[in-house]
């Protein structure tokens, strides 16, 4: 095949001009968008992002914490506690595989129930003691069967766990009569849910973290936060009470000359505030980080166009190329092709001193294939001698259509001796086969000149002694092969 060209200037001007306007219009767009979107931003954390971010935190906290809800719910329901207390609490180790059969099916921390008649406290792993109304440390369970509510959730140590600090759901508990029976519920470890709190931090990328109503923070991702309240936050000290209030949902103030964001929500299954804050300097940077994505972006779009339209072109200019190159017929190399992969065997002959043949082919009696059957019959026949010649090739050997019923093949490498041998199976392959055409089988023969390249010859004289030879062959009377 001819060898790869230089692309024209022209055609390289329009390339570099088609990345040049692509590369302008992305940028123009990508910065006028940045400096939009960082003169919005302040508005946007406010009155938006905050808000929605702490609804979906929100969402994603009744759905972590509605399912140990129902779980004590159901607890309280349970036929086979009522039925047990009711009966008089006979058998404890029977309430006591209970317990555990909820805590393990379940996945709680722990799990309880606190008998109003016997003050008897069950849990998952035996009797741990009798609730006194002295103690305490039993204040809750007195708290809780004076209460309104069903339920309630409350942090505080666990007796039974090496008083690890957990999350309680306290559930009362009634028999079928109405009249209160005790108190059932289970427990989430706060490790757990710090674990929600840090899934929630890095899934909505803000600071969050949990205030009681007087505003004592209560929880954070570290864990309980002790006796830090809100207003004892760098700058929110005249912004802690209207926040707590209600009166402020959403609110910016400064630590050290930065500015950061803060919204509120209650969240009634707690009775805690959900404070989420953001820093002004983390959402520029993801404004910026986006910037230099969408600069990565139109990089790599211009970067793409440029090249599809590149090969586009290209492969526009080489089947240009092919077209001019390529004999229509039988899809071989023409005249032209042949110049200029010839020079190109000459060269590599004289540079490595390799033998160097040519075989000159000539299809026999082929004006009266075209005179009898017709010129379509005859460039079937043409079609089919290229294939059967063409497979009976090295890769590297060329072959091309001389003109009219003749084919040229060069032969790299190859003494007379060796190109003979080949040619004779050529022309074997064709004298054998039939050639299926018009609903006939069509059988034909050739006639070949081969010529080895002497020292310093040229290509016309090269060329001359295969036809010489070519010719004798036809006047030896056809179908065989005469070296010159």
């Amino acid at each position: 095949m001819p060898p790869t060209k230089t692309a024209p200037p022209d055609r390289q001007r329009l390339i570099v001009l088609l990345g040049a306007l692509l590369c302008l219009g992305f940028l123009a767009t990508t910065f006028a968008s940045y400096f939009v979107s960082r003169g919005s931003l302040r508005e946007n954390i406010s009155e938006s992002e905050l808000p929605l971010v702490a609804d979906n935190v929100y969402s994603e906290i009744q759905r972590d914490l509605i399912r140990p809800i129902l779980v004590s719910s159901t607890m309280a329901s349970d036929t086979f506690l009522r039925d047990w207390v009711i009966a008089g609490e006979q058998e404890s180790d029977r309430i006591i595989r209970y317990l555990r059969e909820v805590k393990t099916r379940f996945g709680a921390f722990t799990s309880f129930f606190v008998s109003e008649r016997t003050r008897v406290y069950y849990h998952a792993e035996g009797i741990l003691k009798k609730v006194d109304e002295n103690d305490p440390r039993d204040v809750w369970y007195f708290r809780v069967r004076n209460m309104k509510d069903d339920y309630e959730i409350n942090v505080d140590p666990d007796l039974a766990n090496a008083d690890a600090v957990t999350i309680f759901i306290n559930y009362r508990v009634f028999d079928y009569a109405g009249r209160y029976i005790g108190v059932a519920g289970v427990g989430l470890a706060v490790n757990a849910v710090q674990s929600l709190i840090k899934k929630y931090r890095e899934r909505f990328g803000r600071d969050i973290y949990f205030v009681d109503r007087t505003g004592k923070i209560v929880l954070t991702e570290a864990g309980m936060a002790g006796s830090k309240t809100l207003a004892e936050r760098a700058g929110l000290r005249d912004l802690a009470g209207r926040l707590l209030s209600g009166e402020l949902h959403a609110q910016q103030y400064e630590v050290d000359g930065a500015v950061r964001f803060i919204n509120m929500r209650f969240v009634p299954e707690l009775q805690w505030f959900l404070a989420i804050e953001k820093d002004e300097a983390l959402a520029i940077a993801g404004i910026r980080r986006t910037l230099y994505i969408n600069l990565a972006i139109c990089l790599v779009i211009t970067v793409l166009v440029i090249a599809i339209t590149s090969v586009f072109v290209n492969r526009y200019q080489a089947r240009l190329e092919a077209v001019a190159t390529t004999d229509g017929l039988t899809g071989l190399p023409n005249r032209r092709a042949y110049d200029i992969l010839m020079a190109q065997a000459l060269k590599e002959s004289d540079r490595g001193g390799l033998g160097l043949s040519i075989a000159l082919i000539d299809v026999d009696n082929f004006k009266m294939i075209n005179d009898r059957f017709g010129h379509l019959i005859g460039d079937n026949v043409l079609r089919a001698v290229a294939q059967l010649i063409r497979g009976s090739l090295r890769e590297a050997d060329i072959l091309c259509r001389w003109g009219g019923e003749e084919f040229m093949i060069v032969l790299k490498g190859c003494r007379k001796e060796a190109a003979s041998i080949v040619a004779e199976k050529i022309r074997e392959r064709v004298d054998a086969a039939g050639i299926a055409s018009g609903g006939e089988i069509l059988r034909t023969t050739i006639s070949v000149g081969i010529a080895e390249r002497l020292d310093g010859e040229d290509e016309e004289s090269l060329v001359a002694r295969a036809d010489l030879a070519m010719l004798a062959a036809k006047s030896a009377g056809k179908n065989r092969v005469r070296i010159a």
